[in-house]
């Protein structure tokens, strides 16, 4: 039995709206505005005036506030004292001697930087990685540390330390190694990654002979070309660790001459401190004793930037002598392509160095009568390669140096470069179509030729008249090929040209001519990465879903994606595209039915080991699909499909999310198009969406999921006047209530479900206040039920939470008693309507509240007894709130209880004063409305506790 009476204080809530709504009062500002700009002006300077000063015009009145940036024009701003500074230690100079020395520098800047009109390497190694692949197995030799590679105590001798590093050095070559066989092309990239990571942790920790030893290892695959198809991306991934360990090398000496100015951008040997050259020069010593050619020469063009450090000339010295370096590599393919790394290293250094890059070029004309040689072709058969397709590995060093060399050359020098750029190239297509076909395939294939041609006409546009022509006399050719690999690759550059300059049509006989040629003897399996190509072209050009679904061969050439990975990939990216792309709601028929189709091969490659941010990712872009589907007005063919996408998509969870908000949302707009006033037929829809919402939910397997669902469910039934089903969705939510586990997972943490209970319970209980009572269940039924199961449940121990709802109920309760609710459902007759302020009803509402404040103060006893005051003072003052604003206080004992909450919320300096104050004032201010004069004694009391 608690130990007062509950009544709740009567309340009107619109006397209370008028009473909270600020008075308006009109604003005149005069002619200041606070939005209005300040002006500022300079005055002359006259006698009697401070030299600087300034005043306002006559839109700043002495009221305006001071701008901060207008204060600082007299030159005090820190900005402008520093630049006086400079101006007033800088010796003086003649102002031709200046301009002659300005013009000067800066000659020499543009010459020695390379300019954004060059195209950089790393345009370039994305797409050499993509186009140079192989299904053949690699091998890596990975380098193992010793203890002995690890930093010395600071204590070491010199000497000591000098003979390790020496040891360490005689141990590069000396078997400190493993080879790791049969990787693939993905694994071996991984692996050059894992070592490119060691490389900066090695740094890192000060271990710089270890990282030099991984350098070195590295730089050695480059002389392996087993696997000759792949060299290419070998020589990207390798080189990216050969620029780390560069710029690791450089900075760390720039740091070194840094102390304790900063060294500035165009510095000079003078400006360089002895330690910073004898670390400079002393890793020149380490490279110089590589024993073997290839990683000596890769190592030190790698630091060639720092020869800065050490003489004015060194790197136009040090850039000839590794040109002539080069020479001694066996390998025509691996000679080219260190020179093409020499050409670029010296690009970034001194592009103005031109005659280093025609000796490479030169060279590298000179060796192509080493491909022809017993040696070479004895390596092509064993490894089964063909000479047309060995001489295309040559192409990307060969396409660098004629970059780097044509890049502001004397337009005497470079006749040839500038003639065959794509410009050129593409105005003169069909002349370059007609000597290709004359060519004599036997030295190299027309395919290959025409692939050169497609590549300069995907980046330029030929003339419109031959466009048609062009695409007919290439394709003559192409479809001939008989290599299904040699074809597609040829295939797949082509197609850009075809989707940039043509319609569907060209386009669908282009993908029904790879069908043909790639599906015999399911030669589609070894040119996954060209028909992907051919996807993502197609993708680019076409946004129009409507007409790339329209295309007969599109599904079908889909289909030869067989591999499981592959095809869920080349489905992700039209998803991507489609949800980027489609703006407008669609209906189109022939979409659905291929996008549903995409989208159950991305659900249905989910299994038990797929990773949750795999199905995360694939049930995002099925949500933005599902989203983009609409069928206007047509409600019942919108929850058809709804029905088929949840029996499609049953494994992912957020998917049937989403159908379930879809669904409620369809209800909701049934009920929009009618304006609340169903008929039968709209009646019965609406029920159809709450059953299934009502089926759809218990498939869910977050216990959240499901509990907000129900509610929202509920609250959409009850809008749409669904009485029984809104019932069932609240009894559902209240029924699984005890299956919330005391922990869940958030971001892969366990964290406590309790706050996240607590704020479910109060959304129910603020939905509960406009539920009628089921006329077979009794009075407050659903209240009832909902409190019981916050009695039964396991709360945490030493937790509050339970006695936080009892609190929350409170409020809720108070308003049920009330004539006329806060809050109700247009045409859903409210408990108000239903009872009238029955005392019955009242008396039920009193009673229910006595016993949640019985529960309520005998925890605040247990507190009091465990010493938890600053807990049991919360809670105190927590009950006072609600009782200040719910309860009617004109019943002595519940006004008792009040002061008695807050003395004790007082009790221990539990309460703040701010809160304190403030509450105070607030009830002071109710004592002045004609029917709050009853708290004028509680005030009283209560300013009397508070000054105690």
């Amino acid at each position: 039995m608690a130990a007062v009476q509950w009544r709740s204080h009567g309340r009107n809530y619109d006397t209370e709206l008028q009473r909270c709504r600020l008075e308006a009062a009109l604003v005149d500002f005069g002619d200041y505005h606070p939005l209005k700009p300040i002006m500022v002006t300079d005055t002359k300077t006259r006698r009697g005036t401070r030299k600087g000063s300034t005043s306002s015009s006559s839109s700043s009145s002495s009221s305006a506030p001071p701008d901060p940036l207008s204060s600082m024009l007299d030159g005090t701003d820190p900005l402008s004292m520093f630049a006086a500074a400079s101006a007033s230690e800088t010796p003086p100079m003649s102002h031709s001697s200046s301009t002659g020395d300005l013009g000067r520098r800066k000659r020499e800047k543009e010459e020695e930087a390379v300019g954004p009109d060059f195209e950089p390497w790393s345009l370039k190694r994305g797409e050499i990685l993509a186009r140079f692949t192989t299904t053949e197995k690699l091998s890596i030799n990975l380098f193992i540390g010793s203890d002995r590679g690890k930093a010395t105590s600071q204590g070491s001798a010199v000497s000591e330390k000098v003979r390790t590093r020496l040891e360490e050095l005689d141990d590069l070559e000396e078997g400190s190694q493993r080879e790791l066989l049969n990787l693939s092309q993905q694994d071996y990239a991984n692996r050059i990654e894992e070592l490119n990571q060691s490389l900066k942790e090695a740094w890192s920790s000060d271990q710089k002979v270890k990282a030099l030893k991984i350098v070195i290892q590295c730089s050695k695959l480059l002389s392996d070309n087993s696997v000759i198809q792949f060299y290419p991306s070998k020589f990207v991934l390798i080189t990216d660790i050969l620029d780390t360990f560069g710029r690791l090398v450089y900075d760390r000496i720039w740091t070194m001459c840094s102390d304790p100015r900063p060294l500035p951008d165009n510095f000079t040997v003078e400006d360089v401190n002895d330690t910073a050259k004898e670390t400079c020069l002393n890793w020149f010593y380490k490279i110089a004793s590589i024993r073997e050619l290839l990683p000596r020469l890769y190592v030190e063009a790698a630091i060639l930037k720092c020869n800065r450090f050490l003489n004015k000339s060194g790197i136009q010295e040090t850039l000839p002598r590794l040109s002539a370096m080069v020479r001694g590599i066996g390998d025509p393919l691996v000679a080219a392509y260190a020179r093409a790394y020499l050409c670029r290293v010296g690009m970034e250094v001194a592009p103005h160095l031109k005659d280093s890059l025609n000796r490479n070029f030169f060279d590298l004309l000179g060796t192509f009568r080493q491909i022809s040689s017993e040696n070479v072709r004895a390596q092509l058969v064993l490894q089964r390669v063909e000479m047309p397709e060995y001489l295309t590995l040559y192409s990307p060093a060969i396409s660098w140096i004629l970059q780097c060399i044509a890049y502001r050359a004397p337009e005497g020098h470079n006749l040839i470069m500038r003639a065959f750029r794509p410009e050129f190239v593409a105005a003169r297509a069909t002349d370059f179509i007609g000597m290709i076909k004359d060519c004599d395939e036997a030295g190299f294939p027309k395919h290959l030729l025409f692939g050169s041609l497609g590549r300069s006409l995907a980046s330029a546009d030929p003339p419109e008249s031959e466009r048609l022509t062009i695409l007919n006399e290439a394709w003559k050719v192409i479809t001939k090929v008989r290599s299904p690999q040699d074809y597609i690759n040829c295939a797949e550059i082509w197609v850009e040209f075809t989707c940039r300059h043509f319609t569907k049509r060209e386009v669908n006989t282009i993908l029904a001519d790879i069908i043909k040629h790639m599906t015999p003897d399911r030669a589609f399996e070894d040119a996954y990465p060209q028909l992907q190509s051919v996807i993502r072209k197609i993708l680019t050009y076409f946004h129009d879903f409507s007409v790339l679904f329209s295309m007969e061969r599109f599904l079908p050439f889909l289909d030869m994606f067989q591999k499981d990975s592959v095809r869920v990939e080349v489905c992700k990216s039209i998803m991507e595209v489609f949800i980027k792309h489609q703006v407008e709601l669609t209906r189109d028929p022939v979409i659905l039915n291929a996008m549903l189709h995409i989208c159950k091969t991305m659900h249905d490659s989910v299994n038990a080991l797929t990773l949750e941010d795999e199905k995360r990712s694939l049930a995002l872009l099925i949500i933005g699909f599902i989203r983009m589907v609409s069928f206007g007005r047509d409600f019942e063919q919108q929850l058809s499909f709804c029905v088929e996408a949840r029996a499609t998509f049953c494994n992912l969870e957020p998917v049937l999310v989403q159908l379930i908000h879809t669904v409620n949302q369809l209800a909701m707009e049934t009920r929009r198009v009618m304006r609340g006033n169903h008929s039968r037929k709209t009646a019965a829809f609406v029920r159809a969406c709450a059953a299934y919402s009502f089926i759809t939910i218990p498939s869910l397997s977050s216990i959240f999921s499901r509990l907000s669902l129900y509610l929202l469910s509920g609250q959409v039934a009850l809008a749409n006047q669904c009485l029984s089903q809104a019932d069932a969705f609240l009894k559902a939510a209240v029924s699984i209530l005890p299956e919330v586990p005391r922990s869940i997972s958030v971001e892969g943490k366990l964290r406590s479900s309790e706050s996240f209970l607590v704020d479910f319970i109060n959304s129910f209980l603020a939905t509960l206040l406009v539920i009628p009572d089921h006329p077979e269940h009794g009075v407050l039924y659903l209240v009832r039920g909902l409190l019981n199961m916050v009695q039964d449940y396991t709360w945490e121990d030493n937790s509050d939470a339970k006695v936080r709802v009892y609190i929350s109920a409170l409020p809720l309760l108070a308003a049920m008693s009330q004539e006329t609710y806060l809050y109700s459902i247009p045409k859903v007759d409210s408990n108000d309507t239903l009872y009238g302020g029955d005392p019955k009803f009242l008396s039920e509402i009193n009673k229910l509240c006595e016993t949640l404040i019985g529960q309520i103060l005998d925890h605040l006893k247990t507190l009091g007894r465990d010493e938890s005051t600053r807990r049991q003072g919360a809670l105190a003052f927590s009950l006072f709130g609600v009782l200040l604003a719910h309860g009617d206080l004109r019943n002595n004992k519940l006004s008792q209880l009040a002061v008695n909450l807050w003395n004790l919320s007082h009790k221990h300096g539990c309460c703040e004063t701010r809160t304190s104050v403030r509450t105070l004032e607030f009830i002071k201010h109710q004592t002045q409305q004609p029917d709050m004069t009853h708290l004028s004694d509680m005030v009283q009391r209560l300013t009397l506790q508070s000054r105690t």
